[in-house]
């Protein structure tokens, strides 16, 4: 029987399907992980599990003096006694070690404008009343920091001229920060960041 000779270039064609048929199946296989090229994160075939997202957690930010989008009573302004308004909360999430509130004009002709920056508020309280000291610490043990005219403690709505917003934002956090009475809201909010469990807003208009 005469053998059969077989040219290796007649082969490298059918070769080659076979092995691109080959990687194809295993590309296209779900039951294969896949191997990520150089920064990218890993992808698998399989779907993964959903994680469980945290509830929200609800919290509300009221004050006697003034609604929310109503305007500041000029009582708490520069243009009258400049003190600090009433105000009060609801109950924290479960977790909660402490507050702290920032108070801020988003409309300023220089930039956001601190007005008051408080940390370390009791976990046991519910409210602040009208007139808080600018003292470094209180009897609570919070602590104020420095605003936008670099003093300790609020300072009240000064706008040069026209209708501004009020921010009084309030923090539940699961630490106390421990900050000193020289921080402002930068630190405050680097110091928060992850320690945040709920956060309620109440805003006020003041017009000059």
């Amino acid at each position: 029987m005469v053998g059969h000779k077989y040219d290796k270039r007649t082969l490298a064609g059918p070769l080659s399907a076979l092995l691109l048929c080959a990687l194809l199946a295993l590309c296209t296989d779900p039951s294969v992980k896949t191997v990520p090229e150089e920064g990218r994160p890993t992808v698998y075939a399989e779907p993964a599990m959903p994680s469980e997202e945290a509830p929200a957690a609800d919290l509300e930010l009221t004050s006697t003096a003034f609604a929310q989008g109503d305007g500041v009573p000029a009582k708490y302004s520069c243009d009258g006694e400049d003190i600090s308004p009433p105000l009060s909360w609801s109950d924290p999430p479960d977790g909660t070690k402490g507050f702290a509130l920032i108070c801020d004009d988003p409309d300023a002709p220089v930039g956001i404008w601190v007005h008051w920056v408080l940390s370390d508020i009791p976990v046991e309280a519910r409210s602040l009343p009208e007139a808080v000291a600018a003292d470094a610490q209180l009897p609570d043990g919070s602590r104020n920091g420095k605003n936008g005219w670099d003093k300790l403690g609020y300072g009240g709505p000064c706008p040069p001229s026209g209708t501004h917003r009020y921010f009084f934002k309030l923090y539940a956090l699961d630490t106390t920060l421990g900050l000193p009475a020289s921080a402002g809201r930068a630190e405050v909010e680097a110091a928060m960041e992850g320690h945040v469990l709920a956060q309620a807003e109440l805003m006020g208009t003041y017009t000059r």
